[in-house]
């Protein structure tokens, strides 16, 4: 419940920008799952700036309802900055939003490389003409590197917003 606490006190600073901005916020996400729209959800009032999200754990599904390009995915893999930040777009469009971030990475236990190892985490960030990518490593177990990559994405729409 602490991480619950502590993600609605960075959402509350999140909706007054936003808000305050007339701006709304989308979110793509592959290894967590659906994790960063529950914390954002759990801040009374979301749906003034949230329009929403897609859980995309797959590549068809990232392909087909983000647009990431399959060029893309061949030439850097499903887990990197190119994609992540198609992955946004896609959501900006796809949820009719201003604004997205996107989260895609290896959580584990396995599927790391070494190139790539578990807590390998890309996080996108589109808002209108400007895009950002952002990788992350993150240590330990499955749920708690999902934790992490959710915080970190809030912790990167607060700055993005904020510019």
């Amino acid at each position: 419940m602490k991480i619950v606490a502590e993600a609605v006190e960075r959402v509350a600073l999140i909706a007054g920008i936003l808000t305050g901005s007339g701006l709304t916020l989308g979110v793509a996400e592959s290894c967590t799952g659906g994790l960063l729209g529950h914390l954002i959800t759990e801040f009374p009032g979301a749906s003034d700036f949230f329009q929403g999200g897609v859980v995309c754990y797959g590549n068809r599904v990232k392909m087909r309802l983000l647009g990431v390009e399959k060029a893309t995915l061949i030439a850097h893999g499903a887990v990197s900055g190119p994609v992540a930040v198609e992955m946004a777009r896609g959501a900006v469009k796809a949820l009719n939003c201003d604004c997205a971030v996107a989260i895609s990475g290896l959580a584990g236990p396995g599927g790391g490389s070494r190139e790539k190892p578990v807590g390998t985490v890309f996080l996108g960030w589109a808002r209108q003409e400007r895009v950002a990518s952002y990788s992350c490593s993150f240590r330990g177990t499955r749920s708690e590197i999902k934790i992490q990559a959710a915080m970190k994405a809030l912790e990167i729409i607060k700055k993005e917003i904020s510019c």
